[in-house]
């Protein structure tokens, strides 16, 4: 398993985000299995320095797991705009075995996040911080289109 490249003290483990996502992953264990794992281990595989990315084909199809932590990254995306709104958002992912398609992310009638997607055998984030940038990026986008458009996101 691949380690994330912070300390378990670092400050960007707090981001709504992130917390989040780990909560998708560990709602994701029915057995128990990764009770022992740190937090910061369940989100190891999101992280893609440099070299990491090298090793990865530039076109290739993704492997279900890689789908699956697509999955969970905009499920975590919907959740926390969820909270934060006090609105329902449902995700949409229409992908290829290619590796290109869409996800949406939806809250009544209102389009919240729209977000084209390529070569999602190689979805990851440099870093933590990046991870979280990203998703808090996301999030923030979503609340703004629920805060502008409000009936239509409650219809």
């Amino acid at each position: 398993m691949a380690e994330a490249t912070v300390a378990a003290a670092d400050p960007i483990t707090d981001s709504v985000f992130v917390k989040e996502l780990v909560k998708q992953w560990r709602a994701q264990d029915t057995h128990g299995a990764w009770d022992r794992k740190s937090d910061l281990d369940l989100v190891a595989p999101y992280i893609l320095d440099k070299e990491k990315r090298r090793q990865i084909p530039i076109i290739g199809d993704p492997d279900p797991e890689t789908m699956w932590r697509v999955e969970l990254f905009y499920n975590a995306v919907g959740l926390a705009t969820e909270r934060a709104t006090g609105v329902m958002v449902s995700p949409m992912m229409k992908m290829h075995h290619e590796g290109f398609g869409r996800v949406v992310l939806t809250a009544g009638r209102l389009i919240v996040v729209n977000k084209q997607l390529r070569d999602v055998h190689r979805f990851g984030f440099e870093s933590l911080a990046r991870l979280a940038e990203e998703g808090e990026k996301l999030v923030a986008a979503g609340i703004d289109m629920i805060n502008r458009y409000p009936d239509v996101a409650r219809l």
